[in-house]
């Protein structure tokens, strides 16, 4: 019961108490313990229980609870963004490149980014700000993860009626990329084993523009070999963002239900669940504990020595995420075609395959999940 309540064990519940406790604590003698306001929003988060619910089981308000969550969230935000939101620095993005092609066989890879909307109920005034394409109301996150499905950059607060394919060009994330404003190393690198220069990159499916700081996957059905071999490995790479996202939304199951609240508040709780995630995969892995119980290893994807894909228990049950739409915009430089295409042709080379490609590819397996 009390990981279902907080995602986590006592051991690593109370690392999270003594980084939050003094922000937390309230001098009022009939104040609750700030154990008692963290367990309270973990509760809220992890469960997706109704606010009613929890303020009948402390005896206490539902304004009360709300304000205890509004709160803590703010406190969880500003602590742990710090020690474990931190956006990269050049050494760190070269690292993750350098595992991203160790772990997922994918070159100069930085991260995986993509986009999904969280369902809020309709705001007062708002008018058709948060109107999405499926006729809800959403706020959309923005976001990247590394090799080891922890989030590096995040942008969370997109109104939901915005057009997919614009929101990533709209966003601060997408400016500052493009404006090479996120320490993203500015030389090239050599693809592993070979002469061949290309830059740092993230990878992402239709729903982003193309460019030399973006690959995203050849479209159409009926494409040659080679290209479908490329997005055979891209989609093997990017499948690491739908399962940071998926360990996101199914652990914390607020986000598998309209959220009743404000918008700002509702980007503190995406902000402070982020935050929570990344606290928890890298805690898990610290401490001596039997195994990691945020993200046992068939939570996520894995694959058998064929390279089938075996789907991990987090997509059990899973609802009410919406990804991006595709977009069409298609006024990418001429350079990043021939970047794709460049490493089109390394990775059907003897310096950038993998030994089971050709096989996977020639069983029809070359389609990315949705």
């Amino acid at each position: 019961m009390f990981f279902k309540y907080t995602r986590m064990n006592l051991t690593i519940f109370n690392k999270l108490l003594n980084l939050l406790q003094v922000h937390l604590e309230k001098r009022h003698w009939r104040a609750l313990s700030a154990e008692q306001r963290l367990i309270i929003t973990l509760r809220f988060i992890a469960t997706g229980d109704q606010a009613s619910s929890i303020a009948f089981a402390y005896r206490i308000g539902e304004s009360t609870v709300y304000k205890i969550i509004k709160e803590t969230c703010s406190v969880i935000i500003k602590v742990l963004s710090p020690l474990y939101l931190q956006p990269p620095k050049e050494e760190d993005w070269k690292r993750i490149a350098v595992q991203f092609w160790e772990r997922w066989n994918f070159p100069n890879c930085i991260g995986a980014i993509d986009g999904k909307h969280f369902h809020i109920k309709c705001p007062p005034n708002s008018g058709s700000l948060y109107f999405n394409y499926k006729k809800s109301f959403s706020i959309v996150l923005l976001a990247a993860c590394d090799h080891e499905y922890k989030f590096t950059i995040v942008d969370c607060g997109s109104y939901g009626s915005a057009s997919d394919g614009g929101i990533f060009a709209q966003s601060e994330f997408g400016k500052c990329l493009n404006n090479n404003k996120l320490n993203v190393p500015m030389q090239n690198c050599y693809l592993p084993q070979s002469n061949i220069e290309m830059p740092y990159y993230f990878v992402a499916d239709e729903a982003f523009p193309i460019s030399k700081r973006i690959m995203r996957p050849y479209p159409g059905y009926f494409l040659d070999k080679k290209k479908s071999i490329f997005n055979y490995r891209l989609s093997r790479a990017r499948r690491i963002i739908e399962n940071t996202f998926g360990i996101l939304v199914s652990r914390w199951r607020i986000f598998q239900r309209n959220i009743s609240m404000n918008p700002e508040h509702v980007d503190a709780i995406i902000m402070s669940a982020i935050n929570l995630h990344n606290f928890l995969m890298i805690e898990n892995n610290n401490f001596e504990i039997r195994g990691n119980t945020y993200c046992p290893s068939n939570y996520i994807d894995t694959e058998d020595n064929e390279g089938n894909i075996i789907l991990g228990m987090w997509r059990i049950g899973l609802n009410n995420i919406n990804n991006l739409q595709p977009t069409n915009i298609h006024r990418a430089i001429r350079e990043a075609y021939i970047q794709r295409d460049t490493l089109t042709q390394y990775l059907s080379s003897p310096q950038g395959e993998v030994s089971w490609q050709r096989e996977y590819i020639q069983r029809g397996c070359n389609r990315d999940m949705q």
